[in-house]
């Protein structure tokens, strides 16, 4: 229901000018969707959806396109490069120092990211464990992370 609730959703935010929560879940209920506008707002999240200016000036919901990933993956890149001290390994945990008070943030930008084989993050002041799948991803990760952050 969800996946379809969501396609739904991206289609109807192609087709019209949707700049409101309220907007969306009417346009939902039209479409035979029974929400509440709390999962409007937890779908707008989940779909990353933004506002952006259509041609007549107003603001309305888009999905973020490959021009606007890109843009998210160079603030991931320049925060992580910017935090990051040390990333190492131990069976499927990887832990992640950073200067202090940039851990959070790192973390963030990790779980922005959306890695395949993670399975969560714990950020404190300048740790971050990172729990894998196996250890083989935790290895991987720890390699894909340095050259991610050119180290």
């Amino acid at each position: 229901m969800k996946a379809k609730r969501h396609a739904k959703i991206l289609e109807l935010i192609s087709k019209r000018e949707i700049d409101t929560q309220e907007e969306l879940l009417k346009a939902l209920r039209e479409s035979q969707f029974n929400v509440t506008q709390a999962t409007v707002s937890r779908d707008i999240k989940e779909l990353r959806l933004i506002k952006a200016l259509s041609p007549d000036g107003n603001y309305r919901y888009t999905a973020p396109g490959k021009q606007e990933n890109k843009s998210l993956r160079d603030k991931y890149v320049s925060i992580l490069s910017d935090s990051i001290l040390t990333i190492d390994y131990a069976g499927n945990t990887v832990v992640v120092k950073c200067n202090v008070g940039m851990a959070q943030a790192a973390c963030a930008a990790i779980d922005g990211m959306e890695w395949d084989t993670l399975v969560g993050t714990l950020a404190g002041d300048d740790t971050i464990f990172i729990l894998m799948r196996t250890e083989k991803d935790a290895k991987e990760f720890a390699a894909r992370l340095h050259a991610f952050i050119g180290r």
